[in-house]
């Protein structure tokens, strides 16, 4: 299984790669010298915006497993509490998830208005 889950990861990469390299080349006069530096931006970009997005959710997860874990422990310990725990515990899941959020923020921010093609001028 982890094989297969390497291979896919790999070639979805190079088609990512490979498809700006080949959109980037492709606006070049034939014969011309090709200039990659809008299709390297799009790939980091691309990069920047899936491990925003990986680091983001699995931080939030595990900080909501943790949450949930003490919660359901602490309701089992006390069940006349349940009432205080329970807003307790989804004021802080609210919380945790708002980190997701500003990590889709910012993965979208990468991907459709991305500052660094403005810097390099395109």
């Amino acid at each position: 299984m982890k094989k297969i889950f390497t291979m896919d990861v790999l070639v979805i990469f190079s088609v990512l790669f490979s498809a700006s390299l080949a959109a980037a080349a492709e606006a070049a006069a034939p014969g011309a010298p090709v200039d990659y530096t809008k299709a390297v931006v799009i790939a980091c970009s691309l990069l920047a915006a899936g491990l925003a997005m990986a680091l983001g959710t699995i931080g939030t997860g595990i900080g909501m497993g943790n949450g949930l874990s003490g919660a359901t422990n602490a309701v089992g310990r006390n069940p006349e509490a349940h009432g205080k725990i329970l807003v307790t515990m989804m004021v802080g899941l609210a919380m945790i998830e708002s980190l997701a959020i500003y990590a889709l923020v910012i993965a979208l921010v990468v991907l459709y208005a991305n500052p660094l093609l403005k810097v390099i001028g395109l």
